[in-house]
Parts: structure tokens; sequence; C-alpha cells
């Protein structure tokens, strides 16, 4: 009786000491003016699966292109969480590589949605994290008209914010007061607001493994572009172009409002520049910088 136990033990001590590959599944949560039946975001989690032997899931909110112009952040982040929370293939955790937009869609499904099953790594390609100083071109589409129509109202009021969702990024420089008073999204999810900083976004934030930013070197449609990186202009009344602070010198970063220092002091945070235009990766740069970060990982 003896020797069986002592084997049982040795067993399970031998056992702890095995490296176990874990399968985690991904999703992808695509841009603005997309969708997931469309040509690009029905093949890159394809892609992204088949390099990476991980399965993965375009997760999309409402009837997509629409939804995505006309639906605010809040709504879309409510969405996804439930989406999330009721994917029985996400439950023990998850990856998740967004595109333009669906970044702050992204990243309000890691700080916001209470009770989720937990995200390892977050890949962000051209993400508007610090903010987006123009409103993006909608295109002719029928319901393009309606958001022309709201561009032209002041983006901070209400009825904007509540019917447009780009309104919940858009942060004018030289006007920060207005911007912290009525924008409904950004502030709160970058921890913005003064004595209403909320400890627990910047908690779940902080917890992941890896964070990578990729930033294109010739977006134009990510204004200025190294709001891919949490770069932004410096606020104030200026007569012509503000300066532009890198991630580092922006007090989101120095002062940790949302865990950003706490990730990059870590080591955790992956500052990528790629040549071309908004969203143009090539499948190399694919392999190297996107696929490592879904990849089978061993517990």
């Amino acid at each position: 009786m003896g020797k069986k136990r002592f084997s049982i033990a040795v067993a399970v001590t031998f056992l702890s000491l095995v490296h176990i590959v874990v399968s985690v599944p991904f999703i992808m949560l695509h841009g603005i003016s997309a969708e997931c039946s469309d040509h690009t975001n029905s093949n890159f989690p394809r892609l992204l699966s088949n390099l990476s032997g991980s399965r993965g899931f375009c997760v999309e909110i409402g009837n997509g292109k629409s939804d995505s112009w006309l639906m605010p952040l809040t709504k879309q982040v409510e969405i996804v969480c439930d989406k999330v929370k009721q994917m029985k293939e996400l439950r023990l955790g998850y990856n998740i590589v967004a595109r333009s937009q669906g970044n702050l869609v992204a990243r309000g499904l890691i700080e916001f949605c209470d009770d989720g099953p937990p995200v390892y790594n977050y890949v962000s390609l051209a993400g508007p994290h610090a903010g987006e100083s123009s409103v993006p071109f909608c295109g002719c589409y029928e319901w393009c008209d309606i958001a022309d129509k709201l561009m032209e109202k002041n983006i901070y009021s209400d009825f904007v914010q509540d019917h447009l969702a780009p309104s919940g990024y858009i942060k004018i420089p030289t006007d920060i007061p207005e911007y912290m008073k009525s924008s409904k999204y950004l502030p709160k999810l970058n921890n913005e607001i003064p004595n209403e900083r909320n400890s627990t976004y910047k908690e779940r934030f902080a917890r992941l493994k890896n964070l990578v930013l990729i930033m294109f070197q010739n977006d134009t449609v990510i204004v200025p572009k190294e709001s891919s990186w949490f770069g932004f202009y410096q606020d104030g009344n200026y007569t012509s172009q503000p300066p532009l602070l890198s991630a580092q010198q922006t007090k989101l970063y120095t002062e940790d409002w949302i865990g950003l220092k706490t990730l990059d002091v870590a080591g955790k945070v992956k500052f990528v520049s790629l040549p071309g235009g908004h969203l143009q990766i090539a499948t190399t740069d694919v392999i190297k910088y996107v696929v490592p970060y879904l990849q089978n990982q061993p517990s």
C-alpha cells in the first residue's frame, strides 16, 4: 500500500513539472464601415487561425457596417461583453485581435466587462487609443447621409454622442474642457476624468500578458497616427498644429491611469511601427508581430 501511494505521489509530482499545451482561442473585432461577412474580415481570422493553429472568431455587433457608425460604443461593448460570456469556447480565456475602431470596443471589453473570461494577449492594429482629432470619412452608403448630418452638429452634444459611434472618441485638442465634460466614451475608457478614475479598469487592463500596439507609418485615417501607440496632441489653445506628445510624455502614461506604464515597465508592451497606410499589413508582418501572440500557450 505504501509503495502504491509513493508511486502516485511521484506521478503527480512529475505531471506538475510537465508543460501542458493549451489551445487558446481568439476573437477579432473589425473596424468602422466593416462587417464580419465582408472579404477582408472573413479572410483575416481564417488566415490567423491557419498560421497560429488557434481557433478564431470574428464577433459581430448588430448588423455590422451601419451599427459600427450609428451605435454608441458603450452599447457596442455591452453587446460584445454578452456575446463573449455566452461563447463556451472562450470560457477559459482568450486573446483579442482588433482593427481600427474595433480596438476601442476591445479595450471596453477588457476594462468594462464584468465577470467575463480572462483576456491574455491583445494585438491592436491601428487603434485610435488616445483619440481621433478628426471625424472619419463615411463613404457612399445610404446610412452615411444620417452620419454626415450628425457630423454637422456639435460633436459633443448628447444627441450626436448617442447616435454616432466615432463621436465617442473624437478628441479636439483645443477644446479639452468640452471633451472632458461631454464625451461619453473615451474619457471613461482612458480614466481621464479627475476624481472619477476607476481602479478596476486599470487592474483589468494591467492583467494582460502582452499588449501589441501596431502603428502604420503612412496612416491618414488615425489622426494623429501616434494615437495607435497612445500618443496624442498636447492640450491647449493653438493657432497652428498642436505639439505632438509620445505615449510616454502623456499624463495617461506618467500617472498610469489605465496601467499602460505598469505593462510597459514589466516588458509586456510591444510598440510596433510598420510601413504602409491604414491597416495595410503584409503577411510576413502578420507572422512576425501577430501570430506569436495567438499560438498555443504552455500552462
